[in-house]
């Protein structure tokens, strides 16, 4: 059941719009291969993938029928490769964040679930913390040997509080964002209203001045350039670019630096790329008023 007539509109349709992959009897070799991709996605927070990164010892016992899909998950979210992506970089309620959507496909539903996590992280290991995950009641009940998880947050579901609707949209970003690249960073998302106890807004993965997608300064204060203007020849409507994270050889490294350009249509492309080049990320696009 699709959340909203208005669902492509915050980037979901990719999910609600298709079916959830799964690895039946007499599989074949494309099936076996379509359903590593999906785990590959799904537990890897749809992050670039690079040929010599593969786990091709796993996919391997995959395809010989010597792993089901869940374990194939369970060795995938333990592998070296999960944990230099998402552990090693992020702060430790950003981990317990990611491993709930990539492992249950959705947020986390209160305070007491992410300090549950944590203190089994803590006291017994990362890997017991996957376990506790993929062993679960609600991951049998949803996903069982065969299913590849999936976000199941954009759906209407017996057992699944109508807060993680709202919550999952603090984490996904998107059909084409990848978990390590959202202009959030490696902060936790959702630690504030889960000690408030509180629900997210759902705001669009483009943002707006208003939305998350948006940070602003924390001192206030958006540096403003204007890289374009309206001229003879060109629209007289100008927009707004919001951007962040700057990064090149031999710049200073900005870890959080909200800026914006204001362009005319007719430059809106070239400036974009120009970002993408420096490294930065964008926010928004947004009419500028």
């Amino acid at each position: 059941m699709a959340i909203t007539t208005g669902a492509s509109r915050l980037g979901t349709s990719g999910f609600t719009e298709t079916r959830p992959v799964e690895l039946r009897p007499n599989w074949s070799p494309e099936d076996a291969k379509t359903v590593i991709n999906a785990v590959y996605r799904q537990v890897l927070g749809n992050d670039y993938l690079m040929e010599s990164e593969r786990l091709t010892s796993l996919e391997s016992l995959l395809k010989n029928g010597q792993l089901t899909v869940r374990e194939f998950v369970r060795a995938v979210a333990k592998s070296e490769l999960y944990k230099r992506k998402f552990l090693y970089p992020h702060f430790q309620t950003r981990v317990i964040e990611l491993n709930i959507k990539h492992l249950l496909g959705r947020a986390p539903y209160d305070e007491a679930e992410v300090i549950e996590h944590l203190d089994r992280y803590q006291n017994e290991g990362f890997e017991a913390d996957i376990d506790s995950y993929i062993d679960s009641e609600e991951y049998e009940m949803n996903f069982g040997d065969s299913i590849v998880p999936y976000y199941r947050g954009f759906a209407t579901q017996t057992g699944q509080k109508t807060v993680g609707f709202t919550r999952m949209f603090r984490l996904y970003r998107g059909y084409a964002n990848s978990d390590r690249a959202q202009i959030g960073g490696t902060s936790p998302r959702l630690a504030a209203e889960l000690a408030r106890n509180s629900a997210s807004a759902v705001v669009a993965p483009s943002g707006g001045s208003e939305g998350f997608a948006y940070l602003p300064s924390k001192r206030s204060v958006v540096p403003n350039r204007v890289f374009g203007s309206a001229v003879p020849g060109t629209s007289e409507r100008l927009y707004r670019i919001e951007w962040a994270g700057i990064s090149l050889p031999r710049y200073p490294k900005v870890r959080r630096s909200n800026r914006e350009f204001i362009v005319p249509y007719e430059q809106l492309s070239s400036t974009l790329q120009q970002i993408n080049k420096m490294g930065g990320k964008v926010a928004s696009v947004t009419l500028a008023h």
